[in-house]
């Protein structure tokens, strides 16, 4: 019987640290820009891949 209430006190524990994880991105703005990663890849760069000018 104590094998149940400890599995329900893991999940429940589990459960508000997955909350609090996911209160803690939507604060720091994970979720602001979902779709500009996507438009981002696809602008040109003025420079090449080390900062230098393109050859």
């Amino acid at each position: 019987m104590w094998t149940i209430f400890f599995l329900i006190v893991v999940s429940l524990v589990l459960g508000i640290a997955a909350w609090l994880f996911f209160i803690w991105t939507v604060k720091s703005g994970q979720y602001d820009d979902i779709e500009g990663a996507k438009y981002r890849m696809l602008d040109d760069d003025e420079d090449g891949p080390e900062g230098g000018p393109k050859s």
